[in-house]
């Protein structure tokens, strides 16, 4: 009897102790797709808990590798920005979460610079100084592939 009472408390102590905690079920992941622009750089922020990819056309990856921090004519720069979490699968490890905002740099042809942000939710993610922002973008410096 002991035995048959000792098999039924081991079996209850292993599927309680399978319980499976969720704690990142209510976070929403979103996938930014940046369509024909391609990946440059990439940039965590620790204190705000957010990460940064940023990319662009061909004209905004010459543009980046030039020494002058111009942005060339037809350039198209677009910053994205999520808030980080853990990642529940890894300890250690953080994965993208919610989208903050997405920051889109444009020169026309006379050389002129467009600003626009999306998705900003934050006071302090929508700057009041635009060329302070482009300066921010323009120190990115790109990513190199083997």
């Amino acid at each position: 009897m002991k035995k048959i009472l000792f098999i039924i408390m081991s079996v209850c102590a292993l599927f309680t102790a399978c319980k499976i905690d969720e704690p990142d079920k209510d976070l929403k992941r979103i996938v930014f797709d940046p369509g024909n622009l391609k990946f440059i750089s990439t940039s965590l922020n620790t204190k705000k808990e957010t990460s940064s990819a940023l990319y662009g056309n061909q004209e905004a990856l010459e543009s980046l590798s030039s020494e002058n921090n111009q942005l060339k004519i037809g350039s198209t720069l677009k910053l994205v920005t999520w808030k980080y979490h853990e990642n529940p699968q890894y300890i250690g490890g953080t994965i993208t979460g919610e989208l903050l905002s997405v920051e889109t740099f444009k020169t026309d042809k006379n050389g002129k610079i467009s600003y626009q942000i999306q998705n900003s939710t934050e006071k302090e993610n929508n700057p009041s100084n635009k060329e302070e922002r482009i300066k921010h973008i323009m120190s990115y410096e790109p990513v190199v592939r083997p």
